[in-house]
């Protein structure tokens, strides 16, 4: 009677052990729901507007997700994050049709860092967050460089460290678009991991940026090698430049510093892109992305913001300045409404579009844009 006594004791210990471990586990589910009505002018080459309901973002690309986490004791915890992208005007699935093509990874937060696995933003989307003041808005950067709201990998590793401000981060990749869908817009597809080719498709990324009340910095390095179908998309409407060479690269180099006080905030920054071929009949391509951008809360509900783009494509003879003008109105702590418009000035050759909102408003070579758009979003 005594043993079972103390076996049932023991149990009873185990339980309680176990319930006290569950305690200290949590699942968040979040995620933003975003859409309005937008016009584009020039929205082709014959020069017609559209009036539509986007489909990739507004102020935000529309998003929902679990957020996991389980103490390890000793400073060390479990993390996992499945997040899936989704255009609003029709349900569909984004990122190519990716269950969870936003993000998708594991790992293990330590008093040293984190570690993960899975499919992860680079490096050159976590460096740009501070100093990009609209993001991955419709009228963002994503016009004129899609990649940038948009880079992540598949296969990847990535490890986060922080230290007094200082945030150290370096990401690899083994083969960024394992799904062959296309992981982000302008690479063609890019699959890897090929046996006997181990840079093919391969991406790797660095950062280093420090945030404080009032300022931060930050400066991080990207780089991509080719495939068999593989490109590089300017955005510009020349034809994308093919990388289907292990050894090509298509690189990144970003510097960004912002500064904000009561309620007011600017930010300003430089992309350098560089396009190495192997091949003697593909040319090497280089661009430069300035950015400067500023936001005020006008009243505790009312914040105005705007920026201003300029891209240069020598090589390819284009160039085009954009500038976005923002207002947001705070109905509750998750709630708002929003109108915006922007500009966009395309040189001769070029055909940048204003509108990051998914295909159908292409301009004729050298025609101005003109994009306007109201819409509602709610976070949860």
């Amino acid at each position: 009677m005594q043993l079972k006594s103390t076996h049932v004791l023991m149990f009873g210990a185990l339980c309680a052990m176990s319930a006290g471990a569950l305690a200290q586990s949590s699942v968040t589910l979040y995620g933003i729901v975003d859409t309005g009505i937008e016009y584009v002018s020039h929205a082709n080459a014959n020069g017609d507007s559209i009036v539509r309901m986007p489909s990739v973002t507004g102020e935000f690309p529309s998003r929902w997700g679990l957020r996991g986490n389980e103490d390890l004791g000793g400073g060390y915890s479990a993390v996992f994050t499945l997040e899936s992208g989704f255009n609003l005007r029709d349900g569909s699935s984004g990122q190519g049709g990716r269950l969870f093509g936003r993000q998708a990874f594991v790992g293990v937060k330590s008093p040293y860092g984190t570690l993960a696995f899975g499919r992860q933003y680079t490096m050159t989307y976590l460096a740009i967050q501070g100093a990009d003041i609209i993001g991955p808005d419709i009228y963002g950067m994503g016009s004129l460089d899609a990649y940038v709201p948009n880079a992540r990998t598949d296969n990847s590793i990535t490890y986060l460290g922080s230290y007094k401000g200082f945030t150290l981060g370096v990401g690899y990749s083994f083969g960024r678009d394992a799904a062959g869908t296309g992981n982000s817009p302008g690479q063609g597809t890019c699959a890897g991991s090929v046996p006997g080719h181990a840079t093919e498709c391969r991406d790797w990324s660095a950062m280093l940026k420090y945030d404080s009340q009032y300022f931060g910095a930050a400066a991080s390095y990207e780089e991509q090698r080719g495939g068999a179908t593989a490109a590089a998309n300017f955005f510009d409407g020349i034809a994308p430049t093919p990388l289907i060479n292990a050894a090509d690269k298509d690189a990144r180099t970003q510097l960004s510093a912002y500064a904000q006080y009561a309620g007011a905030k600017i930010g300003a920054g430089w992309i350098g892109r560089r396009v190495v071929t192997q091949s003697p009949a593909v040319p090497n391509i280089r661009s430069d992305l300035f950015f400067l951008g500023a936001s005020y809360m006008v009243t505790p509900a009312f914040l105005l913001d705007g920026e201003v783009f300029r891209v240069i494509n020598s090589d390819h003879d284009t160039r085009a300045t954009m500038g976005t003008l923002r207002t947001t109105y705070l109905l509750s702590k998750r709630s708002s409404v929003y109108a915006q418009a922007a500009y966009l000035a395309n040189s001769a050759k070029a055909r940048y579009s204003v509108s990051g909102g998914g295909s159908g408003t292409t301009p004729g070579a050298g025609m101005g844009q003109t994009g306007v758009m109201v819409g509602i979003k709610h976070m949860f």
